[in-house]
């Protein structure tokens, strides 16, 4: 298990706290964490990274642990467009001109975001779930039963009941979604508490409420972000080499929901299912998400 150095950088938007290990000069690698989850879903995967000579970054998303906001005037989003415009404000504030990408839940749209809009600054991503760019006109649709089932706790947080359950009951929430998702992942009192302490965040519910409205259309965006919105809302095609790991047990997505994801995909693309694996990815099989940032890392190469 690793712990990299905790840093912060200022955005335009963000003072940024993230993790740093692994040599200055290495191939830079930034691990998104999703929801709820933060910078400790990837303590087995950084030192399979860094032993390989990477430089890894895993940023504190936007609401999450010591990241903060600038300003008490900016929109506590957490659309995808804040997410991904946070992503490569990232890149910019470091001075990293391309980087592989790795994330899942959130991270992995923020990750998906970066290599649709800005493919010159990602070598390579791996993505949980494949394509997680959100078609928000088309949200509207219902879905399958079971499906429907699975989004529970989204529709509960389109309600004020759900914000205030939420800002009253943060940890246990998060802790049964933690169960919910992925059912064969065995974690104790202490490894939880080391992630929940990062919902203590004063935006967190905020930034997490919005989020889970906006995607449906139920919340307005950063009007500063529409233009992004604008862009993601045409479901643009990604072109860099990808890797889209799907974990069979995943509770809150079947692997039948990324099926079809590959028409997204115009650049180098593979879709690996992992069995027993649920949603928590990159701490129940580490090996195989740092196996897959390697690989690709490693195609790329001369």
């Amino acid at each position: 298990m690793s712990e990299g150095v905790l840093k912060r950088v200022r955005t335009p938007t963000l003072e940024i706290a993230y993790e740093e290990s692994g040599p200055g000069d290495g191939t830079p690698v930034l691990l998104m964490h999703g929801f709820p989850y933060d910078v400790r879903a990837y303590d087995a995967v950084v030192p399979l990274l860094v032993a390989a000579g990477c430089r890894v970054i895993v940023p504190y998303l936007r609401g999450y642990g010591p990241t903060r906001f600038l300003s008490a005037d900016t929109p506590r989003s957490g659309q995808q467009a804040a997410l991904g415009k946070d992503l490569l404000d990232l890149l910019d504030a470091l001075q990293i001109e391309r980087a592989a990408l790795a994330g899942y839940d959130w991270g992995g749209r923020a990750a998906c975001v970066v290599a649709a809009l800005w493919p010159q600054r990602v070598r390579c991503l791996v993505t949980g779930a494949g394509y997680n760019i959100q078609n928000i006109a088309a949200s509207a649709k219902p879905l399958p039963p079971a499906q429907e089932y699975r989004f529970w706790y989204q529709y509960y947080f389109h309600t004020e009941r759900g914000r205030a359950g939420l800002a009253a009951n943060r940890r246990e929430f998060c802790r049964l979604l933690w169960r919910l998702w992925s059912p064969n992942f065995s974690f104790d009192d202490a490894t939880y508490a080391k992630t929940a302490a990062s919902f203590d965040n004063p935006d967190f519910v905020d930034v997490v409420i919005q989020s889970y409205r906006h995607r449906y259309g139920y919340a307005p965006g950063d009007p500063a972000l529409e233009p992004i919105e604008q862009q993601l809302a045409a479901q643009p095609k990604i072109t860099v080499p990808t890797i889209s790991l799907h974990g069979e047990a995943s509770g809150v997505g079947p692997p039948a929901q990324s099926d079809r994801h590959a028409a997204f995909f115009t650049g180098p693309y593979q879709r690996r299912l992992i069995p027993v694996a649920g949603h928590y990815l990159p701490a129940e099989v580490p090996d195989a998400f740092a196996e897959a940032v390697l690989g690709l890392i490693a195609q790329e190469a001369p």
